[in-house]
């Protein structure tokens, strides 16, 4: 074998959650930072646990509360709207050629 193009292998490398040494493995690396394992995962727990790292979940909340503020008019309702609007205003007034042929053209 070559020498010298193997990485360095630690026996009791650390893996790291929250802050705490949670358990020892074997591994180039001298430490591993990480957001889930075995110990806390809901597979072997059993439990549901949130794992938001980049706020995701207070921004979602935060656009749900914003569109349940909003008002509820939708593009359908609006064009609805003013389809009845022209209808109203077509059945009070008479009507010329000229003037579909420049209400279709708009």
């Amino acid at each position: 074998m070559k020498k010298g193009i193997h990485p360095k292998w630690n026996k009791e490398a650390k893996v790291i959650f929250n802050g705490k040494a949670v358990m020892t493995v074997g591994s180039t690396s001298d430490e591993i930072n990480t957001e889930i394992w075995s110990g806390n995962h809901p597979f072997y727990t059993g439990q549901e646990i949130l794992v938001d790292t980049d706020n995701l979940v207070e921004k979602f909340n935060k656009k749900l509360e914003d569109a349940k503020n909003k008002p509820t008019n939708t593009r359908a309702r609006k064009l609805a709207k003013r389809r009845r609007a022209k209808s109203e205003s077509v059945a009070k007034k008479e009507v010329t050629l000229k003037d579909m042929l420049k209400d279709f053209n708009k």
